[in-house]
């Protein structure tokens, strides 16, 4: 009955992967919340498996994006003039794409070395229900406060094209903070830094969204590596479901935020995360 239990589980984590991965408002913070009120019951050890579950299940996520972005992202083509032919292998490249790259690369520097450094230490100090609750709402009310300040002024910074190497290492700088704090939200962090250095919606968010493909590979490789591959059939399952979910979700909720940050900005989710805070505070206190 728990294994059974234990894939329902797995399904509404992916769900809730899938929606808050991508929405600034902390998939991490909300997977913390929903484990506490439906832990795991038949995996070995419910603690580590869900610290590695919860990462893991992110590459569905990745595997939307890539998916949805594939013409953004890949650099390599096949010539279709002879102009382009003439090239060499030169022909074959697409140079935007690989500097895109060369820009994703360097915002992910800070983040990848505090992660490989603290990862462990952050966890045991950040990884609980108070701070998740204090990130989510400080960093809704950055979100209000930067909307507002931001709301007679025009970006300066509207294409992928635009973004220097100093305005992605800025942004890294800001993923940064997810990377120390759970409930930070990293595409959160990431969108809310790129708007103060005057970069579009349209772009903080694809920009955010590129930059999650190495960052999320690379943590759950990290997070894998750290648990070991001694799954057991019920935990390959578990993991298996819930990446596919997250993946199936990410693909809606990736395409309605585009939309949405076309007409709106971000205030909304600034509310929803105190909110979700204010929650989880009350939560903490009663459960003690």
């Amino acid at each position: 009955m728990d294994k059974f239990l234990d894939v329902i589980k797995a399904i509404i984590y992916g769900i809730v992967e899938g929606i808050t991965e991508w929405l600034p408002i902390s998939s991490t913070g909300h997977l913390i919340l929903v484990e506490k009120l439906i832990p795991f019951k038949s995996v070995t050890d419910p603690e580590e498996f869900f610290k590695m579950f919860e990462v893991v299940i992110q590459l569905g996520a990745i595997m939307a994006v890539v998916i949805l972005f594939w013409n953004k992202i890949w650099p390599f083509v096949l010539p279709k003039t002879q102009e382009e032919k003439g090239k060499g292998i030169m022909g074959y490249v697409k140079m935007d794409k690989i500097l895109l790259w060369v820009k994703i690369l360097i915002a992910c520097v800070p983040a990848a070395i505090v992660g490989l450094v603290f990862d462990d230490l952050i966890d045991e100090l950040f990884y609980n229900l108070f701070s998740v609750a204090i990130a989510l709402i400080v960093f809704g009310e950055a979100f209000i406060f930067v909307e507002n300040w931001n709301k007679r002024k025009k970006p300066s910074i509207k294409s992928l094209d635009d973004v220097t190497y100093k305005t992605a290492l800025i942004i890294g700088g800001f993923q940064l903070l997810a990377a120390i704090f759970p409930g930070t939200s990293r595409s959160g962090a990431t969108i809310l830094g790129a708007l103060m250095i005057g970069v579009s919606r349209t772009v903080a968010a694809e920009f955010t969204f590129f930059l999650a493909i190495p960052v999320m590979f690379g943590a759950s490789l990290l997070k894998i590596i750290k648990f070991g591959l001694h799954f057991t059939g019920i935990e390959f399952a578990i993991l298996l479901i819930g990446t596919l979910v997250s993946f199936a979700v990410s693909i809606f909720i990736v395409r309605f935020l585009m939309a949405f940050i076309k007409k709106h900005n971000f205030v909304i989710f600034g509310w929803y995360r105190i909110a979700l805070g204010i929650i989880v505070l009350l939560y903490f206190a009663i459960a003690g």
